[in-house]
């Protein structure tokens, strides 16, 4: 193994491994992991393991905004900082969505495309059903799509990877292709 994209969930995996395969990119024969922690908080084991500590790999990462500061203490801990900036951090090959990976890609494609894909996996009528729902019925549109992303089983995962698949290749977030190219081989 050469190196390790650190990203909180499955769903992150998913599109980083999704905008590899676009490029052109085999991660594997790459010697390139795409670790999926279960969550932020890991972000020290994983670090013990894969870091200047442990296997001493390449490092980079993806991380929703609310867990950056979880990022930055365990990279300082690890031996890797200080790092105080978002800048220190995509220095070191670690990069952070506003808000989340979903929300960039929201905003990265617009309503109209998120219906069409909705739409081309039959899961329309499932997002215009929430969209209904008293608790839900007068947020925006973007907001309605978010919960119908973390509404179904594993549907996060797999519209991570139709979301990535489907934007023009300028529209990637750049958090997304930050992350990707930090692991590329020296």
């Amino acid at each position: 193994m050469n190196a390790v994209v650190l990203v909180e969930g499955r769903s992150d995996q998913a599109a980083l491994e999704a905008l590899a395969a676009r490029r052109g990119r085999d991660l594997r024969a790459e010697g390139v992991a795409v670790v999926a922690m279960g969550g932020a908080q890991a972000i020290g084991r994983h670090l013990d393991r894969f870091g200047p500590r442990g296997l001493d790999v390449r490092l980079s990462g993806l991380c929703d905004a609310g867990e950056e500061d979880d990022f930055r203490r365990g990279l300082e801990r690890a031996g890797l900082g200080p790092v105080a900036t978002r800048p220190e951090l995509e220095r070191l090959g670690f990069f952070v969505c506003d808000a989340d990976l979903e929300d960039e890609l929201i905003r990265a494609h617009g309503i109209a495309s998120l219906e069409r894909i909705a739409a081309a996996e039959d899961d329309l009528g499932s997002f215009r059903t929430l969209q209904k729902q008293p608790a839900w019925r007068d947020r925006p549109p973007e907001e309605q799509f978010h919960r119908f992303l973390a509404a179904g089983a594993r549907r996060k995962i797999r519209y991570a990877r139709l979301l990535v698949d489907a934007l023009e290749p300028e529209l990637i977030p750049a958090p997304l292709q930050g992350a990707l190219a930090a692991s590329r081989p020296c």
